[in-house]
């Protein structure tokens, strides 16, 4: 694993001082990123309402089949960081892409539950090939402090092409009129052409294998990447920002917005839609104001945000139904979001600055698995304990959650040379 000290940061932060400090292939990544995720926005709220209000799928069923994704991706996650290190995330990220782009095709032709198995099974190949294979190509054509503030500012553009497609299809779909889920699909897939055409095109000399070196202390395994002490502190940071942030949003909170606050769908739908504004228009500002601290100080500041963040929708628990419930649940996805604009900039930062260039893909595959088996987990109990009208406990777990990756982050504090925790070096 790699200490290596990133350039010297330039005396000020902006957004065209940044557009200045990327390389071709870097400014093409960026510029494309919200047209890539606009189909993925359109699709992602809906494929559970598709499968069963229009293709007459069982409840039950489809929640199996949403969670082989997850289960999918999983599995492919390790041998994904074998190959974006032999054969480079260029490789990888084509074939991740084609599968993304069979994906919304096959599950928007397809009628029978085997059909639909086959679509999330692409769907969960896709996105688990992409997670290591994505950062890697980030670090590859990126370096320095210009680093951090790419996975800062492409999270935030990521998150604009989600909630403006989720706008578009819930403004177009209708379940009367099953062509429109089609055309959703097809949309998705069209929008999945672009980082194709990068691939073969601006891009194709980049993201290339890097050989390992004979001079290298340990071989590019798994176990040596393991060995490494740092690495395992930040697998079970990324576990628990996971399993007390994003396992929560898809499952818990709404589960915990309609059961115990018990708000209507509108004001679900004005939740994420808060959550997506809150990141769009802080995160550079977040960047801005983190640049040269310590991320894994910004990391457990952002476990005290998330923190009242959980405090506040507790609130909502003793006054459902009103106009205080709405205020509350809508505060949380918002100062929500605030947190993650930290997260998302630090936590990749630091394992791709940790990380040597012969062993990324399996670093960000070692992360990419702690942070999936959060998401995994997090639904479960959290519908186990709202499900028995345990909310107090469950929101007692998330603020326990909360104190431990704050704990964790400045544990981890102790492991990293200043400049992989984003302090930059003396001018």
């Amino acid at each position: 694993m790699s200490s290596s000290t990133p350039a010297t940061a330039p005396e000020r932060v902006s957004l065209r001082a940044f557009w200045r400090e990327l390389s071709g292939p870097g400014r093409w990544l960026l510029s494309t990123t919200a047209i890539t995720t606009l189909g993925r926005g359109m699709v992602l709220p809906f494929t559970i309402v598709y499968l069963t209000e229009v293709r007459s799928v069982p409840l039950s069923t489809a929640g199996v089949l949403m969670g082989l994704i997850a289960v999918v991706a999983l599995t492919v996650t390790g041998p994904g960081g074998v190959a974006t290190d032999r054969a480079g995330p260029r490789r990888v990220l084509i074939l991740s892409t084609l599968a993304s782009i069979a994906a919304p095709l096959v599950m928007g032709f397809s009628t029978v539950v085997p059909g639909f198995a086959v679509a999330v099974g692409l769907m969960g190949l896709g996105w688990g090939l992409s997670w290591s294979a994505w950062n890697a190509l980030i670090a590859a054509v990126v370096s320095g402090v210009a680093r951090q503030r790419f996975y800062g500012v492409n999270f935030a553009l990521v998150n604009l092409g989600i909630g403006l497609g989720g706008v578009v299809s819930g403004l177009f779909v209708d379940v009367h009129r099953p062509g429109t889920f089609v055309a959703i699909f097809l949309a998705d897939a069209a929008c999945l052409l672009v980082p194709f055409a990068l691939l073969f095109g601006p891009l194709r000399g980049v993201g290339g294998p890097v050989p390992h070196p004979a001079s290298a202390e340990s071989p590019a395994t798994y176990a040596a990447v393991w060995r490494h002490t740092p690495v395992r502190w930040l697998a079970g940071l990324a576990f628990l920002t996971t399993y007390v942030g994003y396992g929560q949003m898809e499952s818990g909170f709404p589960a915990f917005a309609r059961q115990v606050a018990q708000v209507s769908t509108r004001t679900l739908g004005l939740a994420f839609a808060a959550n997506t504004a809150a990141i769009v228009v802080l995160q550079f500002a977040v960047l801005k104001r983190i640049d040269g601290r310590r991320r894994t100080r910004v990391l457990a500041f952002m476990a005290t945000i998330w923190a009242g963040a959980w405090g506040i929708l507790a609130a909502t628990g003793w006054a459902p139904g009103g106009v205080g419930a709405v205020a509350g649940v809508v505060a949380f996805t918002a100062i929500f979001g605030f947190g993650e604009t930290m997260m998302r900039a630090t936590m990749p930062s630091i394992v791709n600055d940790l990380a040597d260039d012969h062993s990324r893909g399996r670093a960000n595959s070692v992360n990419s698995a702690a942070f999936q088996l959060g998401a995994i987990l997090g639904p479960v109990v959290a519908g186990f304990l709202l499900h028995g009208g345990h909310w107090v406990v469950h929101v007692l777990v998330m603020l326990a959650g909360c104190v431990l990756v704050a704990l964790a982050a400045v544990a981890l504090e102790r492991l990293l040379p200043p400049a992989v925790n984003g302090v930059h070096p003396p001018s």
